[in-house]
């Protein structure tokens, strides 16, 4: 049985798409890019600079909230909008990948995941419809359902009772959610890691149970880019065609760009403020690395025709200067010229579908990160 649609479709050129979903705290434009608030704050800026870059939509992270400061104590303080003071749409995840990969203590039964806090080594207990209730508590206006995520490369018979116990989860977690008030949605996920029947089992059998959207997870786990692309060619025509599909945990630009020509409509990760953490740049040249030597004396900014004012009014020789010696600032402001470049891309990638030139934004896009930084005369 599937659930009110929130998804409306605008446009489509080949695969690629655009539209609109309309959440409890405002609409969302997709193809989007979610920047990760992982514990209710993005790391270097101001959530004023998130909306200011462009995005619709943010998000949190199930595990690390739950543990601190607590599902129950943010639903105390008014839930995750008004306690971060984001107040748009905000998604969060099952906390089922962060139990699996940061947990070295933990045990997976038909019940539930039981594992020891990283925080305070306290045992904790979560399943499906904890799961549900944590996000519920959290307030967000997307719920993920809980599922088991198996790195790549693994053996079939690790994927496929991964898959399958997922997708019993899928039916505990839909029926948790059903007391959510009108509005909020719950997405499924799609496993079989990178075996196409199972995911094509795994998307036919989440479609039967019915969600309002649905995620393509367990890639971008220590798979090739090929492997990647290929599972999503596999998955998302298998999917409701009225249903927004969300790629978790991806990725890079190029990935991004080249699941949006796959049929991908939401993306999230932590790249853009973790790699301008660590004096990285994400440009329309492609990557820049700002530890180089090269920018010593380099007075030019990083990109003069870019929308966002850090990267016009800061020369390459004072970004490099603040990476090299260690000041915050030049972590914060790499990070918000990552976010605020994604988000440039993510505009792009919408106007480019609307007007049917996709594959011309396309392959100018890619031709300028192949092309690479311009060197200064």
């Amino acid at each position: 049985m599937n659930l009110p649609n929130h998804f409306e479709l605008l446009a489509t050129d080949g695969a690629a798409r655009t539209g609109r979903l309309t959440t409890p705290h405002g609409p969302v434009r997709t193809p989007a890019f979610m920047p990760v608030g992982t514990a209710g704050a993005m790391k270097g800026m101001h959530w004023r600079e998130v909306r200011d870059a462009g995005a619709d939509i943010v998000l949190g992270n199930t595990y690390h909230l739950m543990l601190r400061p607590g599902a129950e104590r943010i639903a105390g303080l008014g839930g995750l909008q008004r306690f971060t003071g984001w107040g748009g749409p905000m998604l969060t995840d099952s906390g089922g990948f962060q139990v699996m990969s940061l947990s070295e203590l933990r045990k997976v039964t038909e019940k539930a995941v039981t594992f020891r806090s990283h925080i305070d080594g306290a045992k904790v207990e979560l399943s499906p419809e904890r799961s549900i209730e944590v996000q519920r508590l959290l307030g967000s206006d997307i719920t993920m359902q809980m599922d088991e995520c198996v790195r790549l490369p693994a053996e079939r018979t690790d994927v496929e009772r991964a898959m399958q116990l997922s997708l019993r989860w899928a039916e505990r977690s839909k029926r948790a959610f059903e007391r959510a008030p009108d509005g909020y949605m719950l997405f499924g996920i799609v496993q079989g890691g990178d075996i196409p029947d199972l995911r094509h089992t795994s998307a036919r059998s989440l479609t039967d149970i019915g969600f309002h959207g649905y995620a393509i997870g367990g890639l971008a786990v220590g798979e090739p880019q090929a492997v990647m692309l290929a599972m999503i060619e596999e998955t998302a025509p298998a999917l409701p065609v009225d249903r927004p599909r969300y790629l978790m945990g991806v990725g890079t630009p190029e990935d991004i760009l080249e699941a949006v020509a796959r049929g991908v409509d939401m993306f999230d990760c932590v790249m853009p403020t973790r790699n301008g953490r660590h004096g990285m740049a994400f440009t329309r040249f492609g990557q820049i690395n700002l530890r180089n030597a090269r920018h010593i004396d380099d007075p030019r900014p990083l990109d003069e025709e870019s929308p966002w004012p850090a990267a016009r009014d800061y020369s390459r020789a004072y970004l490099h200067h603040l990476v090299r010696a260690g000041e915050t600032l030049g972590a914060m402001l790499l990070s918000e010229i990552n976010v605020a470049y994604y988000q440039e891309l993510m505009q792009g990638i919408r106007d480019a579908v609307a007007n049917g030139t996709f594959e011309d934004f396309r392959t100018k896009t890619r031709a300028g990160w192949a092309r690479g930084d311009i060197a200064p005369r």
